[in-house]
């Protein structure tokens, strides 16, 4: 097997580990009753951080036998193979706004990505790496911040879900500066950077967790997906003086390409909002992520009451002797 053909299939397989452990995440997320950043006594959600981490080793193992032009482009694919796999695997299917708005982010992502220049930039210092660190703790305290006070769990799931994305974006970042820098006469030179993209990892890892409680698999995953490479190309536009391939042609390409995959994250974002039961009032609301309805919504699904969810069935005119309940799956109705 040729070294471009290993590459392509360690990438494929890669996009199918991400893809299985963000199906696995939105079904903790759905059924979590508890903690929502961070389910640890939740076995199934650890195999979800496993299936993360196999995603990225192989993408790195990718990396050694192929171009970045064409690993990266490849992970784009995530979002492409979450969708089956939802529906195949946990009957979540997706309609057709949500596959048009998956295809228009996959393809703007992969078209940015193959213009992007992965060259020898430079290696930004000690100080530039701290301005960083810094900029992108307090970007991402900004949008959780939006995200505690959007009005409606699809929006929350995707502010969180691009905090998530500047969090992973950047740590690749500061992965390729300590995978530079180290040596072995030296191992503990970049700590202070390790300690930085341990603390980046962790928190992408706990808000992508969160992103999916209300909203979904499709937007989050989409959002993250997309948020993370385009962080990342632009870090590495601004501090590893990398460019686009093409010269001016390539920075035009790739105004186009974001462009596009901007719009399959509205597409996902307004297919989610136009959902029965996805516009509840937020987080702490009786449809948000913290209620019963959150824990309930998801892809595929109309928000239904309940059975401990207190239905108010309203008024029976008249004098009724009798109030019949009838109890169906997932549903209550009643008849006088």
């Amino acid at each position: 097997m040729s070294p471009l053909l290993l590459s392509v299939l360690l990438s494929l397989v890669s996009a199918v580990a991400y893809a299985g452990a963000a199906i696995v995440q939105e079904r903790v997320a759905a059924a979590a009753t508890g903690p929502t950043y961070a389910p640890l006594r939740n076995p199934v959600w650890w195999s979800a951080v496993l299936l993360n981490g196999l995603g990225a080793a192989l993408h790195v193992v990718a990396l050694a036998y192929g171009p970045l032009s064409v690993v990266q482009p490849l992970g784009a694919l995530t979002i492409v193979f979450a969708l089956p796999m939802a529906a195949l695997f946990v009957r979540r299917p997706a309609g057709r706004r949500a596959w048009h708005g998956a295809l228009m982010a996959t393809a703007g992502l992969a078209g940015l990505l193959s213009v992007t220049a992965g060259g020898e930039g430079r290696t930004p210092g000690a100080g530039e790496r701290w301005l960083l660190a810094g900029a992108t703790f307090a970007g991402v305290a900004a949008l959780f911040a939006l995200a505690r006070l959007a009005g409606r769990t699809a929006l929350r799931g995707v502010a969180l879900a691009a905090a998530a994305g500047v969090a992973f974006g950047v740590a690749s970042v500061f992965t390729k500066a300590v995978a530079e820098e180290w040596t072995a006469d030296a191992p503990l030179a970049e700590w202070g950077s390790a300690l930085v993209l341990s603390a980046l990892a962790v928190t992408g890892l706990l808000l992508s967790q969160a992103s999916y409680r209300g909203a979904g698999l499709a937007a989050p995953l989409a959002t993250v997906t997309v948020v993370n490479p385009v962080v990342a190309a632009t870090v590495g536009l601004t501090l590893f003086g990398e460019g686009f391939r093409y010269g001016a042609a390539g920075a035009v390409a790739a105004l186009v390409c974001g462009a596009v995959a901007a719009g399959g994250l509205v597409e996902l974002t307004l297919d989610r909002l136009a959902r029965p039961g996805a516009d509840g009032p937020g987080p702490h609301g009786p449809s948000g992520p913290e209620g019963p309805a959150g824990a309930a919504g998801s892809d595929g699904d109309a928000a239904r009451p309940e059975i401990g969810q207190g239905v108010d069935v309203g008024a029976v005119a008249g004098t009724r002797p009798h109030l019949e309940v009838e109890v169906r799956p997932r549903a209550v109705a009643g008849r006088s």
